[in-house]
């Protein structure tokens, strides 16, 4: 992959930050895990979420076998961060910048291995509800905490802030290449 040809049109997107990790210093965690399957209400309804991703261990067994990681952010103001509805209203336009950086890399003959933050909304019903496999795995992007990532020990490893103001929504995206 040419990165100097990528590190130039990802300065054209809208991209808080980028940074080219090995995914081998990704911190995997079943208490991260543990947070999916206790507060969040998408556990167990999407194949993008767990248990249908595998296990954290299967999860991290995946994404080391990638050699490259490129983590994306972007960062959006609300008006009341508390406002849930208002900050997932934020998401598309993550997931659409997402979709530009892996069209990018398709370009170069690289086909990305993607987590994001979708619980997946692709489908207006997901297969798993039904029990058939992923209808469109090939636009699915699991999100990072479902992998068991911890995303904020990444942050700290490399040196980058997490919270950039009082009502700032940050998305993260790892693409695995």
């Amino acid at each position: 992959m040419n990165i100097e040809l990528l590190e130039q049109q990802l300065a054209e997107l809208p991209l808080y930050v980028y940074q080219f990790i090995d995914p081998k210093t990704l911190e995997f965690s079943e208490r991260i895990r543990w947070i999916c399957q206790h507060e969040c209400p998408m556990y167990g309804k999407s194949w993008a979420c767990p248990p249908g991703v595998g296990s954290v261990p299967e999860c991290q067994e995946k994404c080391l076998s990638y050699q490259n990681c490129l983590m994306i952010a972007t960062i959006t103001e609300v008006q009341d961060i508390s406002d849930i509805n208002e900050t997932l209203a934020t998401r598309p336009p993550h997931e659409k910048i997402t979709n530009q950086v892996r069209d990018l890399m398709r370009e170069q003959g690289i086909n990305p291995y993607i987590l994001s933050t979708e619980a997946c909304a692709v489908c207006e019903r997901c297969a798993i509800l039904d029990g058939l496999p992923c209808r469109l795995p090939g636009r699915m992007h699991p999100c990072v905490e479902s992998h068991g990532i911890n995303i904020l020990g990444l942050l700290d490893d490399q040196g980058l802030a997490f919270q950039y103001g009082e009502n700032v929504v940050t998305w993260f995206s790892l693409l695995f290449y």
